[in-house]
């Protein structure tokens, strides 16, 4: 190895002014053996530079070549992959990470302890040396004062030094002194040992002759040590007298610490006093105004709204810690207590008669509005009221127990109020669907002096239901006038509906606008809850309850705000709902298509009401009475299909169109006019479809059992009657049985046509069938006329029993038995008789085509032509 360093040093370094500190001898990992050598060198030049290179043998001879060069600085870490074990790999990290393995792992050592001593000498760059033996690193950097960084151990890093020109001078003037240095060294040796005595000789002299300063030295260094004890006395002296400066000092700075923290507590006290006066003072008109103020006139309400909210701030300031200990604060409080108290029992007594008052009041004026479907207006009252909204919130929020007390009894004043005025109304409003008290009494009400009394008593056992038809109703009520019951009918609904209307109309403003007004003046709004102090109670109201359970004196409230509003409504307007239902009897016994017109206009409403809030007690309300009126809905289509499925018919009389059907197209054109861009189109929709299907089997079923009248005709006629009625009105749910309908319709006038036609050529009719028979049997039509029985003088006997004269007589009759059959109202006979002579007409080209097929050039053809029979069916409808 030491033959080939020299060799590169020789060849490839030397040139390049670099000198070659270590080799190994490597081989790339996981590849085929070729061997290459990494060498660390240094640059002879300054400043140093210290690189890593790359060194191969040629292939084409025995001579190496550079074949890569990194500079140190350029490394970033040095991996030995096992600092225990002897591995020959490691990894070198430049700008990627080169994988070697040595030839042995002596060199790889010696190589890593190489490049570690020139990195701590040249670069002392961070390089990491990873699964490196801690004591090869140990090893090469020596102990002292870091000779490797210095140059002591210079020699163990590189085995040759070249000397610098200036060692080389030195040299060469020392040798020039002595002529035989080359010659005889040991000679020229002795003499600088000669030389090297004498100048140790005339050093120990030049040292003791130096004695007699030293002394002299040491003697001043004598007198400096008095010169610095006079000095520490004096500084001793000086400390005392500063220790008494500093003691005086210290009693100003303590008395200063007092005097500022006096002053710090004096402005303390100062702000906590200026906070309880300007917090806790409440001003003498304030005091007076809660006292004595006038509580019924807008000036007065303000200065006593205002004294109150001046008052609550006062109640509610937020103490500091420490101020409830003070005498002056708890009789202040007391005083707040007091006042408030005091307020609010005044208040809650002028308030309690306000609403006394409005109930004797608004009872006066119910008089002027007995005769009109009119509620009385509230506006008035609630205006007035209004001007207590700030002192009812401030009540709520400071005596819970007097703001709930107020509640209960506004709502029992008012229910009472609200229940005579309802009742009346709804009284007028039944006086006039019936028309008079006299006819009233029909649906069980008694009146006196024009005014209804006990109607929701005797309503109250009214059933809602219908005996008979809708018909028999409306017949029942001719007696109201002299008009006819179709008439009767279409006035009575018309009538009906607006009073409906009207009805409804004025109950939901008067609800709305009570609603609001609760929820203002007792400041009660959606999704808060009710917070306040108060007695350990629990109210019981008729139309809810109002129920509050406490715990330490705070109540626990219900659900929300939103709920106690609807308690109070349901409580104020407890009457609204049965007085609806028994209205909405009244009007389904008078009429039970009066169902269709309070099913548009209750789901109306309640699509109104439930856009604006769906959990209103509005909404709820109107939403209860809708199940009652749909409930009435269905039950009027149950009557309609069970009146179907009774009926009977005369077996005397022609049947003609039924009453049902007649009925269902009435109740069709009278409900598309009630529920046209109604709400609740679904309703009718499957109503529709419930009542087709009924008459549909019913019709069938009276078919089937009428006697005096042909099934088909029933079938046809009524089967038209619904065609027609549902193509007038295009109700798109019926599209399928509208189709239904004509098909029957269009089957039973066929069938009734070929049944009432019969054979009219009877005898002719048979020798043809006995014709078609031979042929279905094999034979030839042409060879028909050889047949013994169907032979042409047989055809000829035949065709001469029926003349023209005969056909027309025949004819004629026909036309008078379907007359007799179909009914005046449909108007079908016509259509019948051209369908009978379409029929005849095809049974007489059949017959023409069979002689000519059968009898080809016999010249035999019937005594009447098809002009014929179509003249004599003309001349038929005509004289009839």
């Amino acid at each position: 190895m030491t033959a080939i360093k020299h060799a590169l040093q020789r060849d490839i370094f030397t040139p390049n002014d670099e000198r070659l500190l270590s080799i190994v001898n490597v081989c790339k990992a996981g590849k085929k053996k070729r061997n290459c050598f990494l060498c660390a060198t240094v640059t002879t030049e300054r400043p140093v530079q210290v690189n890593v290179v790359k060194v191969k043998k040629s292939d084409k001879g025995d001579f190496y070549k550079r074949q890569t060069a990194w500079g140190l600085r350029d490394l970033a870490v040095v991996d030995a992959k096992d600092a225990v074990k002897e591995n020959p790999e490691f990894d070198l990290h430049f700008d990627k990470v080169y994988k070697w393995v040595a030839s042995s792992t002596v060199e790889k050592n010696t190589f890593i302890s190489c490049i570690w001593k020139l990195n701590q000498r040249y670069l002392r760059k961070k390089i990491d040396f990873i699964n490196v033996s801690s004591q090869l690193l140990e090893e090469s950097v020596p102990s002292g004062e870091n000779q490797s960084v210095t140059g002591g151990d210079e020699e163990s890093v590189d085995e040759y030094q070249e000397l610098n020109a200036r060692e080389e001078q030195d040299i060469e003037i020392m040798m020039e002194g002595c002529e035989y240095a080359i010659s005889n060294a040991e000679a020229f040796a002795e003499k600088l040992s000669r030389e090297l005595q004498v100048l140790d000789g005339a050093n120990i002299q030049s040292i003791m002759a130096s004695e007699k300063q030293v002394n002299i030295l040491m003697k001043l260094l004598d007198e400096a040590l008095k010169e610095v004890d006079q000095i520490e006395l004096k500084l001793s002296s000086y400390e005392e007298m500063l220790q008494s400066v500093k003691e005086q000092m210290d009693q100003i700075s303590e008395s200063n610490h007092l005097i500022h923290l006096s002053n710090t507590n004096n402005v303390k006290l100062l702000s906590e006093i200026e906070f309880l006066v300007n917090h806790m003072d409440l001003a003498k008109g304030h005091i007076k105004a809660l006292q004595e103020g006038d509580l019924t006139s807008s000036r007065g309400i303000e200065a006593c709204t205002n004294a109150a909210d001046a008052l609550l701030q006062c109640m509610n300031v937020a103490l500091r810690p420490g101020h409830d200990m003070l005498q002056a604060v708890k009789q202040q409080q007391q005083r707040f207590s007091d006042l408030r108290e005091q307020f609010a029992r005044r208040l809650a007594s002028h308030l309690n008669s306000v609403f006394v008052h409005q109930g004797h009041d608004q009872s006066s004026t119910l008089a002027q509005h007995s005769a009109e479907l009119t509620l009385p207006n509230h506006h008035p009252f609630h205006r007035d009221l209004l001007r207590y909204a700030k002192l009812m919130e401030w009540l709520k929020n400071t005596d819970y127990g007097k703001y709930e007390g107020l509640t209960k009894n506004y709502m029992d004043y008012l229910s009472r109020l609200y229940e005579r005025e309802i009742k009346d109304f709804f009284e007028v409003a039944k006086i006039k669907m019936t028309g008079t008290t006299r006819e009233g009494k029909k649906f069980g009400l008694h009146g006196s002096s024009g005014k209804l009394t006990g109607s929701t008593s005797s309503l109250n056992k009214l059933s809602v239901q219908s005996s008979g038809s809708r018909r028999s109703q409306s017949s029942s009520l001719l007696d109201m006038g002299n008009m006819s019951a179709s008439d009767l009918d279409v006035a009575d609904r018309t009538k009906f509906d607006k009073i409906f209307e009207q009805v409804l109309s004025e109950l939901e403003p008067l609800c709305l606008a009570e609603q609001d007004f609760i929820s203002k003046f007792f400041k009660l709004q959606q999704h808060q809850s009710i917070s306040g102090t108060t007695t350990n109670e629990a109210e019981e109201m008729d139309g809810g309850t109002l129920s509050r359970s406490y715990t330490s004196g705070v109540p626990q409230t219900i659900s929300s705000e939103k709920d106690m509003i609807r308690q109070m409504m349901t409580k104020i307007f407890r009457c609204i709902e049965p007085e609806l239902n028994n209205l909405i009897a009244l009007g389904d016994k008078i009429d039970s298509f009066n169902s269709l017109y309070m099913l548009v206009k209750m789901s109306h409403h309640v699509w109104t009401a439930q856009n604006v809030d769906p959990a209103s007690f509005l909404s709820t309300t109107l939403g209860n009475v809708l199940v009652t009126v749909k409930r009435n809905f269905d039950k009027c289509i149950s009557n309609q299909m069970k009146q179907m499925d009774e009926v009977k018919i005369s077996k005397k009389s022609k049947v003609g169109i039924l009453p049902f059907v007649a009925e269902f197209e009435e109740f069709a054109a009278l409900a598309e006019s009630i529920f046209k861009n109604a709400e609740r189109r679904g309703d009718l929709d499957k109503a529709y479809t419930k009542l087709i299907r009924a008459v549909f089997v019913s019709v069938e079923k009276v078919a089937n059992e009428s006697q005096k009248t042909p099934r088909d005709v029933v079938m046809m006629e009524n089967f038209h009657h619904i065609f027609a009625t549902l193509s007038r009105l295009k109700i798109s749910c019926l599209e399928a049985e509208k189709k239904e309908a004509k098909q029957k319709y269009t089957d039973h006038l066929q069938s009734y046509v070929i049944y009432s036609l019969g054979q009219p050529l009877e005898k002719l009719n048979h020798f043809f069938e006995g014709v078609e028979a031979r042929v279905a049997q094999g034979i030839r039509e042409e060879e028909v006329s050889y047949q013994l029985a169907f032979n042409k003088q047989e055809l000829r006997k035949v065709i001469k029993e029926y003349p023209g004269k005969e056909v027309k007589k025949g004819l004629d009759n026909l036309y008078k038995k379907v007359d007799k059959h179909l009914c005046e109202e449909e108007n079908l006979l016509q259509v019948v008789w051209h369908s009978m002579q379409d029929e005849f007409i095809r049974q007489y080209k059949h017959f023409e085509g069979l002689i000519a097929r059968c009898y080809p050039g016999s010249g035999i053809t019937m005594e009447f032509t098809i002009q014929d029979i179509l003249d004599y069916c003309s001349s038929i409808a005509q004289s009839h």
